[in-house]
């Protein structure tokens, strides 16, 4: 059985939007009607007027989903793919730390559960996080959560002094090194370095590009939207890239005449890759698994989800 060809008349049959992050495996990016970040994802998801969507993410982006889209049915193809990220914080642990700072405005990375984003005034993705803490008035404290390297990215980019960071990370930008970025800096002397602000080197990579160690070197600070369009509006013709390397086969099918080198061969998220196109066509076939949010959740964590929505 030709499984592509399979998926692709089911959906197709069955009326069913395919979206697909973009650390996907390179067959499942294929049979999606839409790849992207969390924030596009989102959108396209928010936007439909099909029924039934099937998201090829991880768990927490069905959910964001299922918020936003109350009237459709999201499945997902396989429930155990999870996120290290998202399981730095409990809603319990939230409500403990917003007592601790009575007032404070809660902005919230999307990589959290719906339990989480219940509690939050505001949800936000790498491409936008600085221009949603941008929109609160200064003299409001922030407790962001739960990437403390996207919070510390965050606080710099804003000048922000009161915003307070949770202490969580996603274990594979966590692995992406300083010494990673310094190594391939002097392997590849005319590339074009594209990081993402989850990674740990974030911090002292913008300290140096502040501080001019980089000298006339490119070197960029995006999420993978922001790298997709940096990859393609670039006149470089090689790119070193610090993010999970999933990202890197779309980058390739889209500017074939340029080279994209991974920061690290091991920047693998394990969650991702849980989706395969066996399940894919298993979850499109049966209409399994379907992913639910108890109305009462889905609804205080719409507010939040729909602020992201319209910040830029």
């Amino acid at each position: 059985m030709d499984l592509k060809s399979e998926i692709l008349k089911l959906k197709k049959e069955k009326d069913i939007l395919i979206l697909a992050h973009n650390y996907q495996l390179p067959e499942v990016q294929d049979i999606a009607d839409y790849v992207g970040d969390s924030l596009g994802l989102s959108r396209q998801a928010a936007k439909t007027t099909q029924k039934t969507i099937l998201f090829c993410g991880v768990h927490f982006m069905a959910e964001t989903a299922a918020i936003t889209c109350q009237d459709k049915k999201v499945l997902i193809p396989d429930l155990a793919a999870g996120c290290s990220l998202s399981d730095t914080i409990t809603a319990d642990q939230l409500r403990k730390w917003k007592s601790e700072h009575l007032g404070a405005i809660t902005v919230g990375y999307v990589n959290t559960t719906a339990e989480v984003k219940s509690e939050l005034d505001y949800c936000c993705t790498s491409s936008n996080a600085v221009n949603v803490v941008k929109s609160i008035p200064e003299n409001k404290e922030i407790l962001f959560l739960p990437d403390m390297f996207l919070g510390s990215y965050v606080a710099k980019m804003t000048n922000r002094n009161n915003m307070f960071i949770w202490a969580g990370e996603c274990h594979v930008h966590a692995g992406i090194r300083s010494q990673d970025v310094q190594e391939k800096l002097n392997q590849y002397a005319n590339a074009e370095f594209l990081i993402h602000p989850e990674c740990s080197c974030t911090s002292s990579v913008m300290y140096d590009v502040a501080s001019g160690d980089y000298g006339n070197r490119q070197v960029q600070i995006l999420s993978t939207e922001g790298m997709m369009n940096r990859a393609k509006d670039s006149s470089s013709k090689k790119f070193v890239v610090a993010t999970e390397t999933g990202i890197l086969y779309r980058m390739r099918k889209q500017n074939p005449d340029k080279e994209f080198i991974p920061i690290s061969e091991n920047a693998i998220c394990k969650y991702m890759k849980m989706i395969t196109l066996d399940k894919v066509y298993a979850s499109l076939k049966e209409e399994k698994y379907e992913v639910k949010v108890p109305k009462n959740i889905a609804q205080k964590a719409q507010l939040a989800i729909e602020r992201m929505l319209a910040i830029s």
